[in-house]
């Protein structure tokens, strides 16, 4: 390579990998077709190597493109990092937060009010996913994290701990009885996971119950928290979220219980970062108040 290859040709092999043809990426990207051809066929020379075989299909990767992804993406996040972090001047700028669906979902939204209250030229962008962001390739400025982070290079902060608990309506608990003993769940509908491997381990360390017993499995926390208010059965449920629903009653509250660690990261690279640190400090209190609220 002649020389350093310019971001754009990246940002179109992104576009073509992702979209599998010229005509869809042009129109994802905004670029017309001729366009995002010349700047494969360019990357291809700069490269020397053919990212690209053409058929009657479409286009397929060759090894040297799908070798290349990784590499494309973290540019990609990379230069959304960028633009955040120019666009951090005074009061004004964008911050992205990533959480757990279940956190960004039922904790989140009450507590960036008011931050956005505080601080409205500063705007929000809060990417819900289960699977951990990763802050070292600037998929996220801010990660509230229900574990430790491993990642180096981070400024992480313990929160508290959340208490996790076995709740059901009163509508359900009138209709079928309040269980005085965990054999008892047995004899009840309870709403549990149903591929989530490691919650399933949790659950067997307190509860004497498996899969098959679960009158409803599902993976998604804030779909059982529905349920649970819908009166479908017992299930777990975050504490200081169940407390917010006077219907909501504990079950068993002084034999089964869970807890997890709640932690707030972000890159060192952010800590002088205008529109990041307001953000980090507000919600590390915010979320230190709700850890200690059940």
């Amino acid at each position: 390579m002649e020389k350093d290859t310019d971001w754009d040709l990246y940002r179109s092999l992104l576009g073509v990998l992702r979209e599998g043809s010229l005509s869809a990426a042009a129109r994802e990207l905004g670029l017309t077709q001729p366009t995002l051809g010349r700047h494969i066929d360019e990357l291809e020379r700069m490269l020397g190597r053919r990212l690209f075989t053409r058929s009657r299909h479409g286009l397929s990767p060759t090894r040297a493109a799908l070798a290349l992804l990784p590499h494309a993406e973290a540019m990609e996040a990379a230069s959304a990092a960028l633009r955040r972090a120019a666009s951090g001047e005074g009061e004004a700028g964008t911050v992205r937060i990533t959480a757990s669906c279940f956190i960004g979902g039922q904790v989140l939204p009450e507590i960036l009010s008011r931050f956005h209250e505080r601080h409205p030229g500063i705007v929000v962008e809060l990417a819900l996913s289960d699977r951990n962001q990763d802050l070292s390739r600037r998929d996220a400025d801010i990660a509230v994290r229900m574990m430790r982070p491993q990642q180096k290079g981070l400024i992480a902060k313990k929160l508290g701990i959340i208490r996790i608990g076995l709740f059901a309506h009163r509508r359900y608990l009138a209709r079928r009885g309040v269980p005085q003993a965990v054999e008892e769940l047995r004899a009840h509908d309870v709403i549990g996971f149903d591929r989530d491997t490691a919650s399933l381990r949790s659950m067997r360390d307190g509860i004497a119950i498996d899969r098959e017993s679960f009158a409803l499995r599902c993976d998604d926390a804030a779909a059982q928290l529905n349920a649970l208010r819908a009166g479908f059965g017992i299930g777990a449920c975050q504490a200081a979220v169940a407390a917010r629903d006077r219907e909501l009653v504990a079950v068993l509250p002084d034999l089964i219980s869970f807890r997890l660690e709640m932690w707030l990261a972000m890159h060192e690279d952010m800590r002088a970062s205008v529109p990041v640190r307001p953000a980090f400090d507000f919600l590390a209190a915010a979320l230190k108040t709700y850890a200690a609220s059940a």
